[in-house]
């Protein structure tokens, strides 16, 4: 795909992702506020697809527009009273407020940064090597390590919670069969 298609692609995708995290907020129903943050989620993906961040991209759609979309649905399916008409919020004001004040910050950021720029031969010159090549290459190399201890570290969270889960059964049926 040549430049044009992707500033296009960029710009289209960019206006779809802020239009339906606009619509997050104002939506009054919780479900379709719902729908409207997995069309962001997948967006975002969209948006990593365009700067070339494939992995990233993978990564936001099964993780944020799969999983905790489909996490999201079943706590407001199970919370009492969750797909009710939620109306005016206290903390309307303060959120937008908020949320304007992070995104000037961000703007002023994005401004006054001196962004690396290569065009012409200097891009055409540029071997880019796909991100799940140089992911693997990082994460099995260099920082070995640390991959290695996070993967100990979830293991133990998931035996953790697993035996949390365990002792609290065992419990409630002993003290069942008791009484």
């Amino acid at each position: 795909m040549d430049s044009t298609g992707i500033v296009i692609g960029f710009w289209v995708l960019s206006g779809v992702t802020v239009a339906s995290a606009l619509l997050v907020l104002l939506a009054r129903n919780l479900l379709h506020s719902l729908v409207f943050l997995v069309i962001t989620f997948l967006g975002m993906a969209g948006l990593f697809i365009t700067l070339s961040a494939d992995f990233i991209a993978v990564a936001q759609i099964l993780i944020y527009a799969g999983s905790i979309s489909v996490l999201m649905v079943f706590a407001v399916m199970l919370t009492p009273l969750a797909s009710r008409d939620n109306g005016n919020s206290i903390y309307l004001l303060p959120g937008l407020l908020g949320g304007l004040g992070i995104a000037a910050l961000v703007g002023f950021v994005a401004v006054d940064t001196e962004w690396a720029e290569r065009t012409g031969d200097a891009l055409a010159a540029t071997d880019y090597a796909t991100t799940v090549n140089a992911i693997g290459d990082l994460l099995l190399g260099r920082y070995v390590l640390a991959f290695e201890i996070a993967s100990v570290l979830l293991l133990f969270a998931l035996l953790g919670a697993i035996l949390l889960v365990q002792d609290r059964r065992s419990t409630a049926r002993g003290q069942g069969g008791e009484g």
